[in-house]
């Protein structure tokens, strides 16, 4: 009996070229697949970030318009002076209180800065409240501009807010469970989870400004 026969049936060429092609196709997503877990932690913690941004953005807003409404308010009501002063008192509190993405994983630095804006949106909702017994300052330009400005910025707050909750969850998730958890702990040790904001009588309507 010949060598060759001994050596039983060779593969061909062709085939032994699939076969690789396929060993390879399949090393090349594996390692696709694990790159994407890994910046899955990173990804999510930007997105967060950039919603955080959004929330302080649309905060910020509101405090500048504060300044003007409380003037204008005031124009027609100098009697509400109590009222007047605890706005202004309490803007200056909220935009005192400051917190960037580096730090919102802090829970007594996002504590304040959310009582802060709380105690802000209670005073405006009181000092709104009041206009009622104002017909002329209902219908003032100024006042009536201020007010849709005010309403719109309200509307965004809360969206902002949604959206900050909703990419907090979805990153804390990730750091918190498995394989998210391991990845963070090779390749992001500094990976903390974030705080959200937790749910207030006061932080689930936004002031009330139609008239």
């Amino acid at each position: 009996m010949s060598a060759s026969a001994m050596s039983g049936p060779r593969l061909r060429p062709s085939f032994l070229g699939r076969v690789l092609t396929a060993l390879a196709a399949m090393l090349v997503a594996g390692c696709l697949s694990g790159c994407g877990a890994i910046n899955r932690v990173p990804t999510l913690e930007e997105q967060a970030k950039s919603s955080w941004s959004e929330v302080q953005n649309q905060y910020q807003r509101r405090a500048d318009l504060i300044p003007n409404l409380v003037e204008t308010v005031k124009g027609y009501a100098k009697q509400e002076q109590e009222t007047l002063t605890r706005v202004v008192e309490a803007r200056a509190k909220a935009t005192s209180v400051t917190i960037d993405a580096s730090t919102i994983t802090d829970p007594e630095k996002f504590r304040q800065y959310q009582d802060a804006q709380n105690q802000l949106s209670g005073a405006l909702g009181r000092l709104l409240s009041t206009v009622e017994a104002y017909p002329d300052l209902k219908s003032n330009q100024n006042f009536l501009a201020l007010q849709s400005q005010l309403e719109g910025t309200e509307n965004r707050i809360t969206v902002a807010r949604r959206d900050y909750i909703g990419a907090v969850r979805a990153y804390n998730t990730e750091v918190r469970t498995i394989p998210g958890r391991w990845i963070a702990a090779v390749f992001y040790p500094d990976a903390k989870p974030m705080e959200t904001f937790t749910a207030t009588p006061e932080s689930e309507r936004p002031p009330s400004v139609k008239f």
